[in-house]
């Protein structure tokens, strides 16, 4: 954050997840993973290069079991070595996402979204796939105005604040 490394107590992807639930009247789903990642920020980039490296697909600890009931996905991820941690892969692949809208949203510290969106629609071929936002990790605290205006040019929001 702002050229630190800093452990956070909410996780910057989680602060805009929690915007976009405010500002749309969603529903929070988190995508974890069975093994955790380290806590210490390198050594997560360490396993998250190995994952990308071998195409691996962590096993989640749970899954979202009433998909059918929702035809907007918001997916929200950090920008690991240029697209989504392989765990959104994992997520993608184990759902079906036909005839869905998925909404991507990242935050990343220069990357921007990578490769992140062709890869959501190669995995999702029958959805369809808006265009997403990326926020810098370090600026998610002042984010809310970019979200908002984001939302409204994509017809997106629900809730009156």
């Amino acid at each position: 954050m702002n050229g630190t490394i800093s452990n956070l107590k909410i996780g910057n992807t989680a602060v805009i997840a929690a915007k976009i639930q405010e500002l749309t009247g969603g529903t929070l789903f988190e995508i974890r993973t069975r093994k955790e990642y380290p806590l210490d920020y390198i050594e997560t980039t360490k396993v998250s290069k190995d994952e990308l490296r071998n195409n691996a697909r962590p096993e989640l600890s749970d899954h979202l079991t009433d998909i059918d009931n929702y035809d907007i996905i918001f997916l929200g991820y950090p920008n690991w070595w240029g697209t989504m941690p392989m765990a959104v892969f994992t997520f993608l692949e184990s759902h079906n996402f036909q005839g869905k809208t998925i909404v991507p949203f990242c935050t990343h510290e220069g990357s921007g979204k990578g490769k992140s969106e062709n890869d959501i629609k190669h995995l999702c071929p029958k959805s369809t796939v808006l265009s997403g936002i990326s926020i810098y990790g370090s600026s998610v605290s002042k984010a809310g105005p970019e979200i908002n205006d984001w939302l409204k040019r994509q017809n997106l929001i629900f809730n009156t604040i």
